[in-house]
């Protein structure tokens, strides 16, 4: 299967580094300390931004001083947190105008989780300090198109969760979903699931990025 497209989007968290275990460890520990259910609460973390799910776990604290605690948490538990395969090839082959991280980590835990996994910081991201909407809405992605000059529908995006998924086909942007976090009957309104970026051929020609994704790894294709 091929897509065609002038730049990429990429999430971070699931797409260009596991960082599953260290999520898990610190939103069960952040969960744990007030009294909530660690098995509720992990869940929900991912591919959203922090004070979002605090405020929906936790609507009584104050979202603001525990978003800055649990930034720090992360920001501190590196162990298991690595790069997954294809991502770093796929990064350098792209031109630095042709692609950008729309993550929903804040720049300091982007930029520290980056640097554990091995990835050198794109010259453009969009992170939580920069939406005042999270995933699922489109600001994110619709203002990682604006970063790079291009309209939404010139953007391709790599997504592994469900809100980003959502952000991505609010924003009029075609969704890749990676199989790397939720199971595929999760991530079926993507355009295609595949396993991680290693199964992602990318050329360029004439200002245009051709993506060809390996026949034995897609998972599902939708058309529309």
């Amino acid at each position: 299967m091929i897509f065609f497209t002038k730049a990429i989007l990429f999430d971070m968290d699931g797409v260009l580094m596991d960082s599953t275990p260290s999520v898990e460890r610190v939103w069960r520990a952040w969960a744990a300390k007030h009294g909530l259910d660690p098995e509720r609460v992990a869940p929900l973390a991912h591919g959203r931004r922090s004070i979002e799910t605090i405020r929906a776990v936790a609507p009584e604290l104050d979202a603001e001083k525990e978003n800055s605690v649990v930034e720090q948490m992360e920001i501190d538990d590196k162990e298991g947190v690595t790069a997954l395969p294809g991502a770093a090839e796929l990064l350098a082959h792209l031109p630095p105008d042709r692609s950008a991280i729309v993550t929903s980590a804040t720049r300091p835990l982007a930029v520290a989780r980056l640097g554990y996994a091995g990835i050198p910081p794109p010259r453009h991201m969009i992170t939580a300090n920069d939406v005042i909407h999270g995933k699922p809405s489109p600001e994110p992605f619709l203002k990682g198109a604006a970063l790079l000059g291009l309209a939404p529908a010139d953007c391709l995006v790599f997504e592994d969760a469900p809100a980003g998924i959502a952000s991505a086909r609010s924003a009029g942007m075609k969704a890749i979903a990676l199989q790397t976090t939720y199971p595929a009957d999760q991530l079926q309104a993507a355009h295609a699931i595949i396993g991680n970026l290693a199964d992602v051929k990318a050329s360029l020609r004439d200002g245009n990025i051709t993506l060809e994704l390996a026949p034995v790894a897609i998972l599902k294709v939708n058309a529309d």
